[in-house]
C-alpha cells in the first residue's frame, strides 16, 4: 500500500512538474512558473527513492503504468477532456504490465 501511494504522489510532482513547464511554453504562462516546477520535479525524483526495491529500472518501469493513469486523469480533471474508451484500455494494459513488473517473483 505504501508503494501505491509513493507512486500517486511521485506521478502527481511529475505532472505537475511538467505542466509548469508546458504552460511556460506553450500556454504564455510567466516565467516564475518554472520555480515551482523543478521543485515539484525535485520532490517526483525523491518519492522514486523511497519504493521498495533495490533496483532503480524496476522501480521505474512499474511506475510508469501509475503515471500513464494519473496523465489521464489529470487530462480530465485539470484539462477538461474526458479520455475516451482508448484511453482507458491502455490505461488498464499499463498498471496490469506494472503490476506483473512490481509483484512478480523476481530472481535477485
Amino acid at each position: 500500500m505504501q508503494t501505491a501511494a509513493v507512486y500517486l504522489l511521485a506521478a502527481l510532482a511529475e505532472i505537475g512538474g511538467c505542466f509548469a513547464f508546458w504552460g511556460w511554453l506553450r500556454m504564455g504562462k510567466p516565467v516564475w512558473w518554472l520555480v515551482p516546477g523543478c521543485v515539484s520535479l525535485v520532490v517526483f525524483a525523491w518519492l522514486l527513492t523511497l519504493v521498495d526495491t533495490s533496483q532503480a529500472g524496476r522501480a521505474y518501469a512499474a511506475y510508469g503504468g501509475i503515471y500513464i493513469t494519473s496523465a489521464l486523469l489529470w487530462l480530465w480533471l485539470v484539462e477538461g477532456v474526458r479520455p475516451d474508451r482508448w484511453d482507458m484500455g491502455g490505461a488498464l494494459l499499463c498498471l496490469a504490465g506494472a503490476g506483473v513488473i512490481l509483484l512478480g517473483p523476481h530472481k535477485g
